[in-house]
């Protein structure tokens, strides 16, 4: 929780919001991505990319 907690930190004293949006995505694509290495979804989520 610590590294959240500088994350928002750092955001919010460098005026970076548009930080924002990408870091959302790439959370997104990540919890994709395992989800969709060993489960029956996989055949799916590939055929989205």
């Amino acid at each position: 929780m610590d590294f959240l907690k500088d994350l928002i930190g750092f955001l919010k004293a460098r005026k970076k919001y548009w930080l924002i949006p990408m870091i959302f995505i790439f959370l997104l694509l990540g919890v994709l991505i395992v989800i969709g290495g060993g489960s029956s979804v996989a055949p799916f989520i590939y055929t989205l990319f």
